[in-house]
């Protein structure tokens, strides 16, 4: 029997609907149970204390300075590369060998799995540069992990600027690095940002890569060749060894709370700039 195009196109807007919809519900559904076991257990203590007792009790103060620094190295590491070599495929090549291999490789970066990084940290940052298991070498772990998603978001941002901003920067004498500077570079701002949000939601995250580059130390960090413990390997190694459930789930709860954070801002941002530029 075969369906007329009516009937197709409402059982496939139902089937889409449904599916959307059971992702939604799966998601409220995690994060509310991950914050209704962990908010009991966020206080100021808690967040202001250095983790004692192999953390069984204290606070988890270290892991969120010793987070924000691999992040934020990761960050301004893999951003410059990043957005450069998005810049360089859009603006000075033109469609080639080169750039074919350039996005093969980005797209294999991207399809490795972390566990494959945080060996290729250890080996190569922690041991053969001799940088030890510190934050550096966590976030220079990092930088080559998200270093392929903010590649592709800025391409895709650089390529969706309309070819009138070009033209008009040319025709008005403009140089190719005063184009990029003052027409294309402002107007794919927005998607850019969006490939560091994403950069750095994954750097907060992530767990395999992290322990085997930037150690597991509870102390606080004094520098960036110390060793450091993330909150995403806080409540790995809270809930792996069940040292206690109630502070992995306090931990977890401020990292839904942390990148909800984030993303709100992020999206607040980017709409006031979208709507400035406009």
């Amino acid at each position: 029997m075969r369906l007329s195009p009516k009937k197709a196109q409402i059982i496939a807007k139902t089937v889409i609907w449904a599916v959307a919809v059971v992702i939604i519900l799966l998601l409220i559904f995690i994060m509310a149970y991950i914050l209704a076991k962990g908010l009991p257990t966020l206080s100021w203590q808690f967040l202001s204390e250095v983790p004692r007792d192999m953390g069984r009790s204290g606070g988890i103060l270290s892991t969120i300075v010793s987070t924000l620094l691999v992040t934020a190295v990761a960050v301004v590491v893999a951003t410059p590369f990043g957005v450069g070599t998005a810049f360089f495929l859009t603006e000075y090549t033109r469609e080639g060998r080169v750039t074919r291999i350039i996005r093969f490789c980005a797209g294999a970066l991207a399809a490795i799995p972390s566990i494959v990084y945080g060996l290729f940290g250890f080996i190569f940052f922690v041991v053969y540069l001799k940088l030890g298991w510190s934050v550096i070498s966590g976030g220079l772990t990092l930088a080559v992990m998200i270093l392929p998603t903010i590649i592709r978001t800025s391409e895709d941002a650089i390529r969706a600027v309309h070819p009138m901003y070009r033209d008009v920067s040319y025709s008005l004498g403009g140089t190719k690095w005063q184009t990029i500077v003052g027409a294309v570079a402002p107007s794919a701002l927005p998607g850019i940002i969006t490939g560091v949000i994403l950069g750095i939601g994954r750097c907060v995250a992530e767990t395999a890569a992290v322990i085997l580059t930037a150690g597991s130390a509870l102390r606080m960090p004094t520098s960036l060749f110390s060793p450091a413990r993330t909150m995403a390997v806080h409540f790995y190694i809270l809930a792996r060894e069940g040292i206690s459930m109630e502070r992995a789930y306090g931990t977890a709860a401020l990292l839904i709370i942390v990148i909800l954070i984030i993303n709100v801002a992020a999206n607040i941002l980017l709409e006031k700039f979208v709507a400035k530029s406009r």
